[in-house]
């Protein structure tokens, strides 16, 4: 992608996409509203700035990787992923349905631009750390991203590739944690406590950046930093809003899982219409 970012069109860019992935989610019936909103500036900044992919050629050797271990978060990423054109965006209309291509999780075999089928929490981040491993080992130019959540982050599976990938020198390997304080059941903080979670990382042997996950010029230049590579795995902790756009959706547990209302989908697109760009 270009090398200086264009930041007013990818806020607004994202923001259409909050508006987008709301009227699946309703559509559908069911999904995860929250942790797609909170994702969806990172997967914007990503495909519409960063990464080496080509939707021509899904399977083309030296794309760079993504995996989106917290696979509930998948709206997010088949919106981005039609309007770069892998598949046409009318499949966003079957989000769930039997036989859709979009399923509740992603699936590998199914949609196309999807390099890991996730939904286990803590797997995707395992499979990232094996197609790293691979390129170091093949000579390939590619980088492998891996989104992580925070509540994800409470799995062992999590710390025991970490500690893998440090130990392997994986430079070409970025995380990215939503640091968004919420998981299914409450507060991340209340359920098992991360904090303070870069220096975990830190301690895991990887480079850690933190951010403000909202903030696109940070996003840009946080991913062009871990780009650079230091002979080490980097993280992005990406401090982020659960719902992030919609007031009433904003830190809220109950939209973990559960799709708006048509009434309140109303309410949420009236807010995202009037939101100024620049504020997610």
């Amino acid at each position: 992608m270009g090398q200086t970012p264009d930041v007013p069109a990818l806020e607004a860019r994202a923001r259409e996409f909050r508006k987008t992935i709301l009227r699946m989610i309703t559509q559908a019936g069911s999904g995860h509203p929250g942790g797609s909103l909170s994702a969806i500036d990172i997967l914007t900044a990503l495909y519409f700035h960063h990464l080496r992919v080509d939707p021509a050629r899904p399977q083309w050797p030296d794309r760079d990787r993504f995996v989106l271990s917290k696979g509930h978060g998948c709206p997010a990423w088949y919106v981005v992923l039609a309007a770069r054109g892998y598949f046409d965006p009318s499949h966003l209309w079957t989000l769930r349905r039997i036989g859709s291509p979009l399923q509740g999780h992603p699936d590998m075999t199914r949609t196309p631009g999807v390099d890991m089928s996730t939904g286990s929490l803590g797997m995707g981040f395992s499979a990232a750390i094996g197609m790293a491993l691979a390129g170091k080992r093949d000579g390939r130019p590619y980088r492998v991203y891996a989104m992580l959540g925070d509540g994800e982050c409470q799995e062992g599976a999590v710390w025991e590739a970490a500690m893998f990938a440090a130990h392997q020198g994986l430079d070409n390997l970025t995380a990215i944690v939503d640091r968004n304080g919420l998981q299914q059941t409450g507060r991340t903080e209340e359920r098992v406590r991360l904090d303070p979670l870069a220096e975990k990382w830190r301690a895991f042997g990887w480079e850690a950046q933190e951010i403000d996950g909202h903030d696109m010029a940070a996003i840009v230049g946080a991913l062009g930093r871990a780009r650079a590579g230091t002979g080490r795995p980097e993280v992005i902790v990406a401090h982020t809003v659960k719902g992030k756009g919609v007031s009433f959706v904003e830190g809220v547990v109950g939209f973990h899982g559960k799709a708006l209302t048509q009434d309140e989908l109303a309410r949420a697109l009236a807010e995202l219409d009037g939101a100024p760009a620049g504020r997610g």
